[in-house]
């Protein structure tokens, strides 16, 4: 018998009361902690007040997220905007005091909670959908020619590489230094981090090219493959780009000797698969067929099979 795959089409509010109530017993553990236990009050709350602080949070964070386990739905709104609030106000605090960065990072991770299970409470589901508007929204490209499309996927791999792999991990470890979360790193993990980075980032650049050339697309899906490649890095993984992405990211945080930036790249890594790759794969689908379910099922997503099988579908290649 086979092990039913994770499916986020799976979660409803069920999920959301569930995560609320270990929210509600995370949140009055670390209360009790903060008053008995020294250390865990000056890493999470530094020199605040702990007493005032706890006549507002006990009752709206702690009882809120109980409220959402057994209360209507529109208690999300009590609990997810004061979550919100909190983790503002640590985050400023924290920064500007370098104090109480443990309970600062605690609360961000709270937020994400607060607002994924918020959402899904209020509506019963994950509305995946919601990532694929605006300028997300799926289409094919416009048929302009392999040198257009090179060079628009040349300036999208920029932007990446700039904004994803280099501006936001060094913030993330700018924050982690300033709130006192950096750990000692030797040596070799900065040269560990330089080697994926140059194995990976080529398995990327490939797997552009292809698209581009082929695919007759880009990795925006705003401008998608018009046509299902299955050669050079896809007869290997159905999304050589993403895993040189994660790669790359991972790489990013090694180097930089960051432990919340190789965190960063594999949250990256489960929201994409998550959610993003579900929605690009329905639409590949929808478009090829027969040709594109024979492929997916044929070439895994992430890791190559130990018999590669061939793979006879069309010429183009899928997103990501």
């Amino acid at each position: 018998m086979g092990v039913r795959r994770f499916d986020v089409s799976m979660i409803d509010a069920r999920w959301a009361r569930g995560y609320f109530a270990v929210q509600a017993l995370a949140g009055a553990l670390w209360w009790i902690a903060v008053f008995t236990v020294p250390p865990v009050r000056a890493a999470t709350l530094g020199d605040l007040d702990a007493g005032l602080i706890a006549l507002a949070d006990i009752p709206l964070f702690v009882g809120g997220s109980l409220l959402a386990v057994c209360g209507p739905r529109w208690s999300a709104w009590i609990i997810t905007p004061w979550t919100l609030l909190v983790t503002a106000g640590m985050a400023l605090y924290a920064t500007l005091t370098t104090q109480a960065g443990w309970g600062a990072l605690l609360m961000v991770a709270a937020s994400a909670g607060s607002v994924a299970a918020g959402v899904v409470l209020l509506l019963n589901r994950v509305p995946a959908e919601w990532i694929f508007q605006g300028p997300f929204r799926i289409r094919p490209a416009r048929g302009t020619g392999a040198r257009h499309h090179l060079l628009n996927t040349a300036a999208q791999i920029v932007v990446f590489w700039a904004v994803l792999l280099w501006l936001v991990p060094i913030a993330i470890r700018f924050i982690e230094e300033r709130w006192r979360l950096d750990l000692p790193v030797p040596g070799w993990v900065r040269i560990a981090g330089v080697v994926l980075f140059a194995a990976a980032a080529p398995v990327g650049l490939w797997s552009a090219a292809v698209m581009a050339s082929l695919g007759e697309g880009t990795p925006l899906p705003a401008a998608a493959a018009r046509d299902l490649v299955v050669v050079g890095p896809y007869r290997v993984v159905r999304n050589p780009m993403a895993v040189a992405g994660i790669g790359q990211g991972v790489a990013s945080g090694l180097i930089l000797g960051s432990w919340l930036v190789v965190l960063y790249a594999l949250a990256g890594a489960l929201i994409w698969n998550w959610l993003v790759r579900p929605g690009e794969e329905a639409d590949l689908e929808a478009r090829f067929g027969e040709p594109f379910r024979r492929y997916r099922d044929s070439v895994n997503c992430w890791f190559p099979r130990l018999r590669r099988s061939a793979v006879r579908t069309g010429s183009s290649a899928p997103r990501g």
